[in-house]
């Protein structure tokens, strides 16, 4: 059986991996601990494709260590042991171990703190990789024991840089103008993807008989790429957090642009709209209170048209949130509210302001007080208190001088006036 392209170039020294010159250029940490001679604990943080499992390794290549290489997906404490006796016997010869971890965020936390009594007494040394970011997913007592590697994905020059080298291994295989840059942006920094479409190629030129593979052939061999996206992972909640960033900042452009990335990449379009509601909510809120019907709206209009067609209604609900006027009083207001609540006991309820709807409750004076807003001067009764009597009068909501909150500050500001000379104050 052949060989998989990607397996027949991995590189077999540091010199020979393409990218990742922050970490294996001259005088970069890597470079350094390998020059140095210091094994240690790491953890290579990244995404797919760039080079995790080669770094893993050359570096036991470099030491002389045996290589245990386990899968968290695969694996479990059955395999943890069985590295852990292969590491003793490692051990008693006077030879290092490194026990490799791939996608190690999906070992559990009783998982991966089996390592740490191993780590910690020099039996082996650990590696892991993984695509999400170890703060979350690793736990922090072998978070500590490891030094952290973030690994960045192949630029086009060095995904350019790979295709020239994957060529020399297609002899035959012979690319027209552009066909690098087509593939490169299919690849989206990810190596082994860059070499899988390229073997697929080989594969369809071979078959169709094309002495040269044109664009157009390209976009016809290959079923519709769609870019890097772990809809659960770091990557996801990233874009998300640009693309409510981008509206907060009001910037349309930016807004829009991550907005599509993320319907590029697979994302729910109905968990987008939840978020433009969201965003309605907490950045525009009432300078703008049509800003969240639209954006209701959108959503239904996706929900009625689906994909492609309702999309463009969730771009529009975008555009019109970074666009409009920006206020979070509401939102301050809210938490502001919720923390005096949960800090605070159930006060009662004032009499003048409980409903009376049987004669015992008028009779014990529920209601007697009240004073009907709407018989009062402006409809609004000055001095009135709506506060549980022993809490203070709040003023959580503090609103902006932007869109109708600029009003709504002045009506209020004449309320608590009208206040002041009912009190006398």
């Amino acid at each position: 059986m052949d060989v998989p392209l990607a397996e027949r170039l991995r590189p077999r020294t540091l010199g020979e991996v393409v990218g990742q010159r922050h970490l294996l250029g001259p005088g970069k940490p890597l470079k350094l601990a390998f020059d140095a001679g210091k094994l240690h604990s790491m953890i290579l943080w990244g995404p797919p494709g760039v080079g995790k499992t080669t770094l893993a390794r050359l570096t036991a290549q470099a030491f002389g260590a045996d290589f245990i290489a386990i899968s968290a997906v695969l694996s479990g404490v059955k395999d943890i042991r069985e590295a852990v006796e292969r590491a003793r016997m490692n051990q008693s010869m006077g030879r290092a171990t490194i026990v490799f971890v791939d996608e190690v965020h999906r070992f559990n936390k009783a998982q991966q703190d089996a390592f740490l009594p191993h780590v910690e007494g020099g039996l082996f040394t650990f590696i892991g990789a993984t695509t999400e970011n170890p703060s979350f997913e690793v736990v922090g007592a072998l978070l500590s024991r490891a030094q952290v590697y973030v690994l960045k994905s192949l630029s086009p020059e060095e995904l350019g840089e790979l295709l020239q080298h994957a060529l020399r291994e297609l002899p035959e295989l012979k690319l027209a103008d552009g066909v690098d840059q087509l593939l490169a942006a299919y690849a989206d920094g990810d190596a082994r993807k860059l070499l899988n479409l390229l073997e697929q190629l080989d594969s369809a030129a071979r078959t169709a008989q094309v002495s040269q593979i044109d664009t157009v052939f390209v976009e016809n061999a290959l079923a519709q790429s769609l870019r890097r996206f772990d809809k659960g992972g770091e990557a996801f909640y990233d874009q998300i957090s640009a693309l409510h960033k981008s509206v907060r900042g009001s910037a349309p452009d930016a807004a829009l642009y991550w907005l599509v990335r993320m319907l590029d990449g697979g994302a729910d379009p109905r968990y987008l709209g939840r978020r433009l509601i969201r965003m309605a909510s907490e950045d525009t809120g009432l300078a703008d209170p049509r800003a969240l019907g639209i954006t209701l709206d959108a959503v239904e209009a996706y929900e009625r048209l689906g994909s492609p067609e309702g999309e463009l209604a969730l771009a529009e609900a975008c555009l019109y949130l970074a666009c409009a006027p920006k206020s979070n009083a509401a939102y301050m207001a809210y938490n502001a509210a919720r923390a005096f609540v949960a800090a605070n006991p159930s006060n009662e309820v004032p009499l003048h302001l409980r409903n009376a709807p049987t004669k015992l409750m008028k009779e014990l004076g529920y209601g007697r007080t009240y004073r009907y807003a709407h018989d009062e001067p402006e409809a609004y009764a000055a001095g009135e208190c709506y506060f549980p009597d022993d809490v203070p009068e709040q003023h959580w909501y503090q609103p902006t001088p932007r869109g109708l909150e600029g009003k709504i500050a002045d009506k209020l500001a004449h309320l608590r006036a009208l206040d002041a000379a009912k009190k006398g104050r």
